[in-house]
Parts: structure tokens; sequence; C-alpha cells
């Protein structure tokens, strides 16, 4: 005689509607979830570019950029080829992953030049552990500390990421700003100021103004009305980078 599963075991349709209602709660929680981190606010908005990187007047080099919403956070990445007149062209491409507030999460590097050189640098509430592979040698790690998860990261030849800076500074407020800064190429952490100095003309041209100072340089940045990065000057290295 055949079995009846269902009158068998009155308990199976009782169970099996429990998971469904523990599985679709579980999914709504999730979706809940989602939709909660795509709606905390962010400092950045989108932007892509090309740069034209100059020395002293002359054309040495080029960087393409792209700012993105990623996974719930965003990506800022960007690739430069450097040529200079003098000394050897290098390619550097850096990927940097940030929370909506625009604390870093992660960071990787490639330096090409006579050598290749990588890193992989993770953030986490202020400390950043990195490891570095540096071509023919054994991979080295590092660790770095700052009092503060909100951490710019500036690297070398990679000059969208004062883009990122200008997101980062609260424009409601204005005034000098103090941040801490990584320069990952160099294994070097410090800290800048920020500061709007208002409006200001170029070639003819309107811009905001934004002065970053470092106890070595002080970089002046041209934003447009949306602070997206437009040019940036150091006088002191006679080094121009204009978008394009």
């Amino acid at each position: 005689m055949k079995k009846n599963l269902r009158g068998s075991q009155p308990g199976f349709s009782l169970l099996l509607c429990a998971v469904l209602i523990f599985t679709s709660a579980g999914v709504g929680r999730a979706a809940q979830k989602k939709n909660s981190a795509s709606r905390i606010p962010s400092v950045f908005s989108q932007d892509k570019g090309k740069l034209t990187i100059k020395l002293d007047g002359t054309t040495v080099g080029h960087e393409e950029f792209e700012i993105t919403p990623s996974g719930g956070g965003w990506l800022a990445k960007g690739n430069a080829d450097i040529k200079p007149s003098q000394g050897a062209s290098s390619k550097v491409n850096g990927e940097l992953t940030l929370q909506p507030n625009g604390s870093p999460v992660s960071y990787a590097w490639t330096s090409k030049a006579e050598k290749t050189n990588t890193a992989r640098i993770l953030f986490d509430n202020g400390i950043a552990k990195m490891t570095l592979q540096m071509q023919g040698a054994s991979p080295f790690d590092q660790t770095f500390t700052f009092g503060t998860p909100l951490v710019a990261v500036l690297d070398n030849n990679l000059y969208h990421q004062y883009a990122v800076l200008a997101c980062l500074y609260d424009w409601s407020k204005r005034g000098p700003q103090t941040f801490s800064v990584f320069i990952p190429q160099e294994m070097m952490p410090g800290t800048l100021t920020a500061e709007s100095t208002g409006s200001a003309t170029l070639d003819g041209k309107s811009y905001e103004g934004f002065r970053v100072t470092t106890t070595d340089l002080e970089i002046d940045l041209y934003l447009d009305a949306s602070h997206r990065l437009m040019r940036l000057e150091v006088p002191a290295a006679k080094v121009s980078v204009i978008r394009d």
C-alpha cells in the first residue's frame, strides 16, 4: 500500500511553512539592509576624465581616472603614464575602495618602471596593513596607525586622488581642515591642511580655489561649481595637471 507522506507526517507541512517564512524573512532583512546601505549619504559623485601632466610647461604624462559607485561603496581608480624628457618612463595604476563617508577600505597599486612593484593595503578603523611586493624580493608587511579611520590616500603620480580629497572636505563649514594622509609608494603617513580659497581665475577661466598644504609643499586645486578637479598646480615643483 502506498504510503501517504503528508498524511503520515502531519508536522511536515508546518515545518515547510516555517522554513519558507524564515527564508522569506531573511531575504527581506537582507534586502532592507542592502536598501539601507544604498541610502547612506555619500560625499562622492560620479566622475570620469583625463588629465595632462606638465613639468615646467612640457607635457610629461597623462592620467585617466574614474570615480564610481561600487558594491555599496565607491571606487576611485586611475592609470598614469609618465614619460619625462630625462629619466626612465613609468606606469602607475591605483584602485582605492572607499566607504560612502570617504574612509578608505582598501588600496592596491602597481608601478612599472625598470622593475615592477605592487602593494595592497587594507584599512580598518585607522589601521593600515600593507603587503609590498618588489620585483626580485620577498613580500614585505608593514602596519601603519592613524588617529582616525578617515585617511586621505595621495599616492605618487595619481593626481585624481586630489579629487577624492576635495570630496572629503566639508564645504558647508569651509575654513582650514586637517586630514591624516598616507602616501603608499613612499610608505609615508602624515597630515595635511586643506582650505577653500574662494573664487579664482586662471587663464581666463573661473574656478573654486582649494589649497592643500603639507610640510613640504603647497598644492593649488581649481575646481568647477560641482567641486570636480579641473586643474592642479604645484608652483614649487613647476608641475601643472590639467583636465582635458
